[in-house]
């Protein structure tokens, strides 16, 4: 009887902390917190966890958003591969895609990526026309004629229309939202209130997902 009282007494003590355990393990959950995408989406590298931010240019949210993402992404271990997503719903989004390709086409994302934000969230220019958006360009260095080029390729336009359509495979509503290896959407809402929130549950998604890659020498 002693025994058995002992027993008991140390499975009382010991709930608490099982639970405690098991409430880190769940402290973010799908349908809750993320979204589990019907069909998981290809990533660039198989061997990396992949974290995609879907943005807009001109989405003052994805503008105040760029700080604390900048800080999120320096954090990122050399087993994650961060990539950005241009979202686009409309003919606007479509050309504010068009700037982001054609940047990444110049290898000049890392000198034209804020300016483009501030011209459009800031100065209120929408950077709705080639030559508004060839201006900017040639104001922070990149030639005419190169800009245009890059523009109006077709390397770029095929690039646009294939992230046009992947934008039903990730189920991107708004923005600015977050993909975790191609299987979950992370985005703001009743229970993730905040973009530092969102982010949160992203590095919980990354942990989920680092523990399933190969390791060196499987």
């Amino acid at each position: 009887m002693m025994k058995r009282t002992m027993q008991i007494f140390t499975f009382a003590l010991l709930m608490p902390l099982a639970f405690s355990s098991f409430g880190q393990i769940e402290k973010y959950v799908a349908g809750t917190h993320y979204t589990e995408l019907r069909a998981p989406v290809n990533t660039n590298d198989s061997s990396k966890v992949e974290v995609l931010e879907a943005f807009w240019y001109g989405c003052s949210h994805c503008f105040r958003f760029e700080p604390l993402l900048a800080d999120f992404e320096s954090s990122l271990g050399d087993d994650v591969e961060f990539v950005r997503f241009p979202a686009m719903w409309n003919g606007l989004m479509k050309i504010h895609a068009q700037v982001y390709y054609a940047a990444e086409a110049l290898d000049a994302l890392d000198v034209l990526h804020d300016p483009v934000f501030a011209a459009i969230n800031v100065e209120g220019n929408r950077l709705q026309s080639e030559r508004q958006i060839g201006e900017l360009f040639a104001k922070h260095g990149i030639e005419e004629a190169a800009f245009a080029a890059a523009f109006n390729s077709f390397s770029v336009k095929t690039k646009v229309n294939q992230a046009e359509a992947r934008m039903q495979d990730y189920e991107i509503r708004s923005t600015p939202n977050m993909i975790v290896n191609g299987k979950y959407l992370v985005t703001t809402g009743e229970n993730v209130r905040t973009q530092a929130a969102m982010l949160e549950v992203v590095s919980f998604l990354v942990e989920k997902e680092r523990r399933l890659l190969p390791t060196s020498g499987e």
